[in-house]
């Protein structure tokens, strides 16, 4: 039986990598519920995601081969339908990442889940960005974001970042297994310096209209008080 190939083997270390990605994305399907779960791009649809509770999963993706295939720009799909989106090793590879994370936000329904994999250029994988072997490369070819970049350009948008992880602590450069007490070291001195990070973000929308203050303090109105000056004279039963 002939295997087809993944773009996870187009990857150093792609074994352990994709594992580990797909190891911490474990953690979170069992908390996603609905109806559609959108994975954009060849690396995300190739993740393992059974263990989600969507049954509908549709894998989108600008090449042919895909099960929608369409652009990541232009998605085809109504306002407010999908429940949660997977962008894994994506926005490093097209020209427009701001672009896909509204159209993403689009069709994402109000409380659905973003999960975005990606590059962490403050760790050891940048390494490959500075030697001229690597850099044309994958995935050094690619343009590696900030998590903070990316975690600002979600909250222009409005979405609340629940978690921020970084894992994978190796350089992608010769085996995998080796630099293991290096690993040991960044993981536990450097826990910011995994080479891979993960943004798992909630839509927040925000009404338009104010909402009253419920708690506003009723002024109270005072009155003059009545003094004697003012009182009015009651003649007594004597007094004629």
């Amino acid at each position: 039986m002939t295997v087809t190939p993944t773009p996870w083997q187009a990857l150093p270390a792609h074994p352990q990598l994709q594992a580990a990605v797909e190891n911490n994305l474990n953690a979170w399907w069992p908390k996603v519920f609905g109806y559609h779960l959108l994975k954009l791009g060849a690396f995300s649809s190739a993740v393992d995601s059974r263990g989600c509770n969507i049954s509908h999963q549709i894998s989108l993706d600008s090449a042919p081969g895909a099960g929608v295939q369409a652009d990541f720009h232009q998605l085809p799909f109504q306002n407010a339908c999908i429940d949660a989106v997977l962008m894994s090793l994506l926005l490093e590879f097209e020209e427009d990442p701001y672009r896909i994370l509204r159209e993403a936000d689009r069709v994402l329904i109000s409380g659905g889940y973003l999960f975005i994999v990606g590059f962490n250029p403050l760790s050891s994988l940048f390494l490959g960005k500075l030697l001229p072997s690597f850099r044309q490369r994958a995935p050094w070819h690619g343009h590696f974001f900030l998590p903070s970049r990316v975690r600002d350009w979600l909250s222009v948008l409005g979405y609340q970042v629940i978690s921020d992880e970084r894992f994978f602590y190796h350089p992608l450069i010769g085996d995998p297994n080796r630099f293991g007490f290096w690993q040991d070291v960044l993981r536990a001195w450097l826990p910011g310096a995994g080479s891979l990070y993960v943004l798992v973000a909630r839509k927040v929308d925000i009404p338009l209209t104010p909402v009253a203050n419920k708690w506003k303090v009723t002024q109270p109105k005072w009155s003059t008080a009545a003094t004697a000056g003012r009182a009015g004279r009651v003649a007594g039963a004597n007094e004629q």
